[in-house]
């Protein structure tokens, strides 16, 4: 296999040429998914577990009584798991436990005038749903990544779905988190019951986790219904850019850029680099490296959406990444957290060599869920905010209110509001009386 024609020259490429560069892969949402996916959506609300059931046995081929996992089922399945996983599964459960303890947020209580009080307070969601796919390998990492910052939080009701049958490495990560209310139910049918509820399935107030794309639409469409939930964000396939310079060992990069094109044919991976050794010395890493991997035809098809650009000096290729806005940055130069200030758009960065993108996927501490296909130019990776909510409180005493007053009549007025008006003016005549008799 050769790679050489992933490598581009941005100096020689025009604008349009340059854009097309870095085009992410098109996201499938056909007319034919989003159909698809609002039937399911009704025939859920209208007939409840019944129509669940039905999905999962056409989808999953799998035929349950009870969608709900048992006790027995969970204690079953935590006498499954290896000890060095569990392990490893401890270890990654405290780093992100810390990293998101460290965002608690403290309520605002301030006097903005004189007998004017005004709150800021914080309070956890009442009830989450948490979606987990189960497909070539179980997602395990974003049990850990959803269900510890939503048990710091503070969130009374969580529930977990994923589709059957459910792993027991799921279960022993969920039961490690805190959660019980796990379910054995995927795709469009698990996001439409948790939206919704059905007779078994609690109904949730907002919705977490990737998914397919039907699950991906299903989130899309549940949250602009009427008594929808809210979700996190839509996730898109997974992208990765590295800046690097000379200093940068190319065995690492292509390890970097394989780890990504791994999670499917229309993740993007892009280096960019004033090296031009160093890209040659990437591309026949890539070639190696790819040789061992099960995976290697969908990363192959995954690096046909890739490339490898030649740039003038680090300041271009900053400028190309906050363009970008990638999901996944490494800086991987010689003092790379002097960098870090022109970083604009990203969401979440890896500085040196000894912080590959799999930290942050599994163990670091930090969220991998994460905005893509640009987003992150306005939104964020997830945290502890997302699974609160913040409430405003004010409080005004007699004083105060009389001291504010004339400036809300002369606002209210301005905005021809006479209701508004009048809720000052009534309150301003009773003090008057009051102190006049």
């Amino acid at each position: 296999m050769k790679y050489l024609d992933l490598i581009v020259k941005w100096s020689d490429l025009t604008l349009d040429e340059q854009k097309k560069v870095l085009l992410r892969p098109i996201h499938s949402n056909s007319d034919l998914i989003r159909t698809k996916v609002s039937e399911i959506i009704k025939n859920v609300q209208i007939s409840g577990d019944q129509a669940v059931q039905n999905y999962t046995n056409l989808f999953d081929k799998c035929l349950l009584d009870t969608f709900k996992v048992s006790q027995n089922h969970i204690v079953s399945s935590l006498l499954k798991i290896d000890p060095i996983l569990k392990k490893a599964i401890l270890i990654a459960k405290k780093n992100i436990t810390s990293f998101h303890k460290a965002q608690i947020l403290f309520d605002t209580d301030i006097e903005t005038q004189p007998g004017i009080r005004c709150q800021q307070i914080y309070l956890p969601l009442n009830s989450i749903g948490i979606y987990i796919p189960n497909g070539i390998a179980p997602l395990l990492s974003t049990v850990l990544m959803l269900a510890i910052p939503a048990q710091i939080a503070g969130c009374k009701n969580i529930i977990l779905c994923s589709p059957p049958p459910i792993s027991d490495e799921i279960i022993y990560t969920a039961y490690t988190c805190g959660i019980d209310q796990i379910f054995q139910i995927g795709g469009a049918q698990a996001i439409s019951a948790l939206s919704f509820g059905t007779e078994s399935i609690p109904k949730v107030d907002k919705i977490f986790g990737p998914g397919n794309a039907y699950v991906t639409e299903a989130k899309l469409q549940v949250n602009s219904m009427l008594n929808g939930p809210d979700i996190d964000m839509l996730a898109g396939p997974s992208e990765l850019l590295i800046i690097a310079d000379e200093t940068a060992n190319s065995d690492f990069i292509a390890s970097d850029l394989l780890s990504q094109a791994e999670h499917g044919v229309n993740s993007q991976v892009i280096l960019l680099t004033s090296s031009n050794e160093l890209s040659k010395q990437v591309v026949i890493s890539l070639e190696k490296q790819l040789k061992n991997l099960s995976q290697s035809n969908n990363i192959y098809t995954a690096l046909k959406n890739s490339s490898i650009i030649l740039t003038k000096n680090i300041f271009e290729s900053i400028n190309i990444s906050n363009t970008y806005a990638p999901e996944h940055l490494i800086i991987n130069t010689k003092k790379p957290r002097s960098l870090l200030n022109y970083i604009l758009n990203a969401s979440s960065i890896f500085l040196g060599p000894w912080s590959p993108e799999s930290a942050g996927d599994y163990a670091s501490g930090t969220n991998h869920v994460l905005p893509t296909y640009g987003k992150s130019i306005s939104n964020s990776a997830l945290g502890l905010s997302d699974f609160k909510k913040r409430i405003l409180v004010q409080e005004l005493t007699s004083d105060g209110f009389i001291n504010l007053s004339d400036t809300i009549e002369v606002l209210s007025k301005t905005e021809k509001l006479e209701a508004h008006y009048n809720a000052i003016k009534i309150r301003k005549n009773f003090f008057k009386d009051k102190n006049e008799g």
